[in-house]
């Protein structure tokens, strides 16, 4: 009887994982020498597991443990206790079956029991897990991530002060980079890292006494491995073998898993975590060298901006910026992507709230802009080559300036208009103009950075001004931008004109007609263009009485440059239709069309000694215009006189016909000498049939005389005219109104291509004299400028008496005669304002 106890003792205790042989005393003390005599919560812990670990959970005796939890609450954490020792026990020994049928256990604890001993309990649920994650075991590291997750979607009634989540974090990273040679479990346990970090984030992302997992050192590890994931997406979409299996395959993907815990993170982000957040995500983008493909930053950016709150935006714009600026050295390959994505983001920032951000991106730009054309030009980031140097590819230099262009444009058109319109006039700032103001750098090297420099802040111009809609063109071209504007027309540059040009087009359409004349041509039924056509508004009207002649004058001098080819005269062509159409009344209808046939003197005459084509080109741009202006004033006989000559034209002169020059294969004429008066639009004819109409025929006879300014000096261009009228000027001031005047000098070719060639020295000069007077006042002490000044006004008050003295005739004084020193009498007056009067004239 006795040897049936024992044997049946020795199987219960196998049975319950004791050493064969083993009295239950040496297990479990002298109370566990017998079953009945152990602690309860230890009975109820072991009838949970069953004899064989494929029969699962005891589900009746995990009710009865759940019961026993629930009522005695502070037993939880003995309870918690117990499983981790069994829990550890069993991973020791490789009985993963009692493992999985503990953690059941554990996670059942978790969900029922909310009670204030919950922490202690918690504290063994995260050791076990933990040990779970240092396993090797593929299975038990996914076993233990599931534990975590179910865990952290528990909302916690007490808080906990002392809980650390930093190994969980950087477990869970380096399972996200798990490199597994199975390629199936690799993937599981990326997932199952990517699931483990979703979970650290909901658990600690809105618990104040949890850590802070926006910290740099959480953030450098959760932000890259999910990155390093959604990389690879191209992937797994690659090995989906058929359209059936595809959702399967989705919800297995760690690229899509680890987007939407990115996207959840980045939701939770407060204002002051953007930052740590953001950061390393540009330099994981820098270290995997992936802003030269673009896809997959933009990618990212994009899931960025769609994620953080949209007053959070412009935080985002800033640390690109900063990065930019970061990597002004590096290849123009790595800075043309991180623009495309400042592009991407502004664009979608741009909806929101962008924030005091607007100028400091355009001027970020614009800098780099800037220090692109001074790589392009000296072949180095360092300003010279030397060894060691790293050669700069130009083309590479010009992507980079293209992209950068364009996100200036992509985002200025994003702006509201009165936001547009600072930026127009920043950008217009910049650009380096010959003044007094701006002085330009001089020599070849200085004039290729002027000049690249102009082009590429124009180009910028144009894009943000294109689509640019603005009802009072007051507001649209003030006077300081129109001046600086208007001055680069008259640059030497036949690309800068044609992009001033161009601009102003995009600035006056207001109601796209501008492609409506991207040809120019002389059609008999204007109507197939459908124009939109509008009234001239007060505001328009005091717009081109204050800057017609202006306008008209720049239009005039450029059709006289000689360096014009098609696209200018195409340029030149939709300017007038659109200032004729946006902004004409009658006053300025008169003007322009007096304007167009000084354009025809102009290759009449020739004294400027254009080719043949660009001659012919004038006639053909003034016959398209004055057939449009016709048919828009709708003047009976205006129209005749307009479509006679066109007709005449067509049947003997062609070449002076639009149809004719602006072609690919243009047929000009060789002799322009000899035209006669029938191929000619006439004055009189016109301001005839017109003043019968109501305009002004008085001023329609006047031919258009164009109101020379000092922009002319400043673009560094001097005519022969203005060359004598300087030097007949200085002579009439420098001649003594008593002396003999002295004979001109001759003026012959050499006087005038000395005084040409000269004349940038006398700016230098000047400009010199200038600086030096700024210092003077600048540095001076105060006593030597107070003794300047007086100098001057005393002379300017001796010059003021001697001119009184001379206009001024006064009365003679009551004193009577005095004797002059000769001894002759001589009347003494007194000028008017040193006489004295008595106090009754006074009020």
């Amino acid at each position: 009887m006795k040897g049936r106890r024992r044997r049946g003792w020795l199987q219960a205790t196998r049975r319950r994982g004791l050493p064969g042989g083993a009295r239950p005393a040496e297990m479990y003390g002298v109370c566990g020498c017998c079953g009945a005599l152990r602690p309860r919560y230890k009975r109820l812990v072991d009838n949970i597991f069953p004899e064989d670990p494929e029969d699962g959970l005891v589900k009746t005796n995990m009710e009865k443990l759940t019961f026993y939890a629930l009522s005695a609450p502070e037993k939880l954490d003995r309870i918690g206790a117990y499983l981790s020792e069994r829990l550890i026990r069993d991973v020791g020994r490789h009985r993963y079956g009692y493992v999985c049928i503990a953690m059941e256990a554990l996670d059942q604890l978790l969900m029922a029991c909310h009670c204030q001993s919950i922490n202690l309990f918690v504290e063994s649920f995260l050791k076990m897990v933990a040990k779970l994650l240092e396993s090797e075991k593929p299975n038990l590291q996914i076993l233990g991530t599931n534990s975590f997750v179910k865990f952290a979607n528990i909302e916690e009634d007490t808080p906990s002060y002392h809980r650390s989540y930093d190994f969980f974090v950087s477990r869970f990273s380096e399972m996200c980079h798990s490199s597994h040679d199975d390629t199936e479990i690799k993937t599981k346990i990326r997932m199952s890292g990517i699931k483990g970090l979703q979970g650290v984030v909901r658990k600690t992302v809105n618990d104040e006494l949890q850590a802070n997992i926006w910290d740099p050192q959480h953030m450098d590890k959760i932000v890259p491995s999910l990155l390093f994931n959604l990389q690879h997406i191209e992937e797994a979409e690659s090995r989906s073998p058929s359209p059936l299996q595809a959702p399967e395959k989705e919800k297995e993907n760690p690229a899509e898993l680890a987007e939407r815990c990115l996207r959840e993170l980045l939701g939770r982000a407060a204002f002051g975590n953007i930052k740590n957040a953001i950061k390393p995500v540009l330099i994981h983008l820098d270290n995997h060298s992936l802003w030269e493909p673009k896809v997959f930053a933009i990618r990212c950016f994009k899931i960025i901006m769609y994620s953080i709150q949209p007053q959070h935006s412009h935080l985002v714009i800033q640390q690109l910026l900063s990065h930019l600026d970061a990597n002004s050295r590096s290849a123009a390959t790595v800075r043309a992507g991180i623009v495309e994505v400042l592009s991407e983001a502004a664009v979608i920032a741009a909806t929101g709230s962008v924030g005091p951000t607007v100028l400091e991106m355009f001027n970020t730009l614009l800098r780099q802009l800037r220090l692109s054309i001074d790589y392009a030009l000296t072949g180095s980031y360092d300003g010279a080559i030397s060894l060691g140097t790293k050669i700069i590819k130009e083309h590479e230099e010009r992507m980079f300036q293209e992209a950068v262009i364009k996100t200036i444009g992509s985002f200025a058109s994003t702006l509201p208009t009165y936001q547009r319109s600072e930026v127009i006039l920043f950008i217009m700032s910049k650009v380096p103009l010959p003044s007094l103001h701006h002085p330009m750098e001089t020599g070849k090297t200085g004039e290729n950075r002027n000049r690249l420099t102009q082009i590429m802040l124009l180009k910028s111009l144009l894009q943000v001004s294109t689509g640019f809609q603005c009802n009072n063109m007051m507001s649209a071209l003030p006077s300081n931008f129109l001046d600086r504007l208007l001055s680069t027309a008259l640059m030497e540059d036949a690309e800068i004109r044609l992009f001033v040009l161009e601009i102003l087009i995009s600035f006056i359409d207001r109601h796209g007609n501008r492609h409506k004349f991207s040809t120019i041509s002389t059609l008999s039924d204007i109507s197939v263009l459908k124009l939109k056509v509008d009234k001239c508004s007060r505001q328009d009207t005091v717009f081109m009485k204050k800057h017609s002649q202006q306008l008209y004058r720049h239009i005039y001098l450029s059709c006289k440059e000689e360096s014009n080819i098609q696209k200018h005269y195409e340029a030149l062509y939709g300017l007038l239709a659109l200032i004729s159409i946006e902004l004409a009344n009658e006053e300025v209808v008169v003007d322009l069309i007096r304007l167009v046939l000084a354009v025809q003197d102009v290759a009449q005459v020739n004294e400027e000694n254009l080719p043949v084509y660009n001659r012919c080109a004038l006639y053909a741009l003034g016959a398209a215009y004055l057939n449009l202006i016709s048919q828009l004033t709708t003047v009976p006989a205006f129209c005749q006189h307009i479509h006679e000559v066109i007709e005449t034209r067509k049947k003997e002169a062609p070449y002076m016909l639009p149809e004719a020059v602006f072609v690919e294969k243009p047929r000009l004429s060789q002799n322009l000498d000899g035209v006669v008066i029938e191929f000619l639009f006439r004055q009189s004819k016109i301001s005839e049939v017109l003043g019968g109409s109501g305009y002004n025929s008085d001023r329609l006879c006047l031919p258009y005389v164009p109101q020379l300014t000092d922009e002319d000096r400043l673009s560094k261009r001097k005519s022969i005219g203005e060359t004598i009228s300087l030097q007949v000027e200085v002579e009439s001031r420098n001649s003594p109104e008593k002396e003999e005047r002295v004979p001109a000098e001759e003026i012959t070719y050499e006087t005038l291509k000395k005084a040409i060639v000269d004349s940038g020295a006398v700016e230098e000069q000047e400009r010199e004299r200038r600086r030096q007077v700024v210092e003077k006042f600048q540095k001076a002490p105060f006593e030597e400028i107070a003794a300047h000044c007086g100098a001057r006004a005393s002379l300017l008050q001796s010059k003021l008496n001697q001119i009184f003295e001379i206009t001024i005739r006064p009365p003679p004084s009551p004193s009577g005669t005095i004797t002059a020193a000769y001894g002759q009498p001589q009347n003494h007056s007194i000028p008017v304002y040193e006489m004295k009067f008595p106090d009754l004239c006074v009020y």
